[in-house]
This record gives C-alpha cells, sequence and structure tokens, in this order.
C-alpha cells in the first residue's frame, strides 16, 4: 500500500517521499534577492528529509510582489542565489520547487509584523497595482486597481515565461503556478474579481483563459523531465462564485495540457470570511480528493495537517499524492525525520552526521 515514504515519480524526478514543504513566504529579500535567510530555511528542511521543497511565492515582476521584501524571479540577478541553495537541497536529497505568482490586486502591503496593510511610494510600497477588473481588494485601505488591458496581459504571460526561464536556470525541478488565495491568476478565475466583457471574463471559459495560456506557455519552455503544478484555491466558499465543480473543470483542461498536479488549498479572494470557512484539521483535503479521484490528476493536499498519522492517513486512504506541511514545518524543519521515527518507517534516510539523536 501507498504510504507517507513511498516514493513518488513525475516525469524525470522522482520525490523520496510524499512530504512537501508548503510555499509560505519569508519576507526577507531585499530587490527580491534570495540570501542567507533562505538558505538556512529552505536547506533546513530538505536536510530534514522532505522530499520536496518549495520556496515562497516568487513575484515574476517587481509590481506582483505582495510586500517589497518578497522572493523574485524577474531579474537574471536572482538566478545565481537561488542556484547556490537549490545545490544544496538537492544534495541533502530533496527535489527544489519555486512558485510564480503575481500578486495582483494584493500587492503593495507591508510585512505581517508591521500591520500587512496595503502601502503606498511614501512607504517603499508602489502603484499602480493591476487586477482583471477596476475592482479593489476588500481591505479597507486597499487602493482601487488598474484593469489591464489586452497589452498588460500579454505583459504578464510573458513574464511568466521569462521567470520559468530563469527557475530552470538556477536548478529549479517543480515549478508551480501560484492561481489561489486572491491573487492575479485566482483573480481571473473567480467572477468576484473578474467582471471583463472581453474574452478573458464573463463565461467559465474566457475566465480560466489566462491560466490555460500561461500553462500552456510555461509546459513548452520547461524540459520535459521536469513536472508543472498549479495552486489553486478549489472554492471561495461564497456562492456564486468559484467553486469546485469549476475547479474539477479546470484541472480537467489542465491534465490535458499535460500538467502534473493540482496544489489543492481555498479561500483568499475577499477578507473576512470568518466562520463562513470549517477551518479545523486538514479541512481542505475533501479537495484533493474530489480532484484526483474525479479526473485522475495528482493532487497535493494543504492545510492544517500537522501530524504524522493524519498525513499518512491521507497518502494510504487516496485522498492526495502528496502532502504539504506549512506552520507545523515552520515549527519543526526535521517534522519528516520525526514523522518517520513516529511511524516507525526504518528505511529513512537520516543524515549521517545527526543519526546519533535518532537511534
Amino acid at each position: 500500500m501507498t504510504h507517507l515514504f513511498t516514493p513518488l515519480q513525475q516525469r524525470g524526478i522522482t520525490f523520496r517521499n510524499r512530504i512537501g514543504v508548503s510555499p509560505m513566504c519569508q519576507y526577507s529579500s531585499i530587490d527580491g534577492l534570495a540570501n542567507d535567510w533562505h538558505i538556512t530555511h529552505l536547506v533546513s528542511r530538505a536536510i530534514g528529509g522532505a522530499g520536496l521543497v518549495f520556496t515562497e511565492a516568487a513575484a515574476i515582476e517587481p509590481e506582483g510582489r505582495i510586500s517589497p521584501s518578497d522572493l523574485g524571479i524577474w531579474s537574471d540577478d536572482h538566478v545565481e542565489n537561488l542556484a547556490k541553495i537549490n545545490q544544496q537541497i538537492h544534495q541533502a536529497g530533496a527535489i527544489a520547487g519555486i512558485q510564480l505568482a503575481h500578486a495582483g490586486r494584493k500587492a503593495s502591503c507591508a510585512v505581517p509584523w508591521e500591520g500587512g496593510k496595503p502601502i503606498d511610494e511614501t512607504q517603499g510600497g508602489w502603484r499602480p497595482v493591476f487586477a482583471p477588473s477596476a475592482i479593489a481588494f476588500n481591505h479597507p485601505d486597499s487602493p482601487l486597481p488598474q484593469a489591464l488591458d489586452l497589452t498588460g496581459i500579454n505583459r504578464i504571460k510573458q513574464a511568466f515565461i521569462n521567470g520559468a526561464k530563469r527557475a530552470i536556470e538556477a536548478g529549479f525541478q517543480v515549478i508551480e503556478l501560484h492561481a489561489a488565495h486572491g491573487y492575479l491568476l485566482h483573480e481571473f478565475l473567480s467572477p468576484l474579481s473578474n467582471q471583463r466583457e472581453d474574452e478573458y471574463g464573463g463565461s467559465f471559459e474566457n475566465r480560466i483563459r489566462l491560466l490555460v495560456e500561461v500553462a500552456t506557455d510555461i509546459r513548452a519552455v520547461v524540459p520535459d523531465r521536469y513536472p508543472i503544478w498549479v495552486r489553486i484555491s478549489a472554492s471561495d466558499w461564497i456562492e456564486n462564485s468559484w467553486d469546485i465543480e469549476q475547479s474539477v473543470a479546470l484541472a480537467h483542461k489542465l491534465k490535458e495540457l499535460e500538467i502534473d498536479a493540482i496544489d489543492a488549498s481555498s479561500g483568499g479572494i475577499i477578507l473576512g470570511l470568518g466562520s463562513q470557512i470549517p477551518v479545523g484539521a486538514g479541512y481542505q483535503t475533501a479537495f484533493s480528493d474530489r480532484l484526483r479521484r474525479e479526473t485522475g490528476i495528482n493532487t497535493a493536499a494543504v492545510g492544517l495537517i500537522t501530524s504524522p498519522e493524519q498525513a499518512d492517513h491521507i497518502i494510504r486512504s487516496g485522498q492526495a499524492d502528496m502532502v504539504l506541511i506549512g506552520r507545523a514545518m515552520l515549527r519543526d524543519p526535521y517534522w519528516a525525520a520525526r514523522a518517520a521515527q513516529k511511524l516507525g518507517y526504518k528505511e529513512f534516510n537520516y543524515p549521517h552526521q545527526y543519526q546519533r539523536a535518532w537511534f
């Protein structure tokens, strides 16, 4: 039976287990550059035994950052430091992945420990911000974004292509498109934020058009041996908006485009849903389960997956092909090693330097 420590093969790579480090913003870059913090943060999780280590969301253009301190992939200058980190991740036995992102109307915010509110040029932010339609995010301080015209949409598509090329040059072996959490690609998917009347708005086929075009472009430039994933918000948790039925239809289309996995998250298109989201242990796993069962595409489960037993059950019961661990991995870089010990998996490859601590 497939379990948490069964290797997973996708295209030309093999994940040593089904444990991934979820993309988590560190808000620690200057001009988008990776630095010593990112080395420590990412490489330690690889040493700790994860099969896949994702960077945080990497902005494909400066205006696509959530905050001025976000990681970037919009410049050739970003490649060198990322390549050094990836070399160490690979030496530790893990696969390095990157999440390509554009924050859209949720761009230009302060870092969380400074309040996370939208900021302008006087505070280190920028204007304008871009979106499918001139509809502001519902934070009280959010600016009215500029609706992208066709020239702007083409610029965004090219920025994703350029980001993917730089990611491959830096040594990443998994590319993930961020189409979740209320950021730009998700904004095009959701009728709450997309009220366009051209070929990129209105019908389901039109609202998914940008993501489909970006996915097609990225598959064309990423070597065939490397998988491409897409993170989606499988539901906006609001009636008459983006929902799981549309997500299933989207997953069918992405599978036709040779996308290899759906990273199934949810929410983020508006602020303050509160009790409408049934937050609890593994509360989003039903999305990865349904997408996997109804489309046959590989899925990753994410969201309050904390214990080894819980993660192992998700894999053994076929609800997902991989689990992505977020906050629990922040608390413990060696979560995977501890999971192997707790579950009695004796073939786990503990680092030689640390073996005396485990046995």
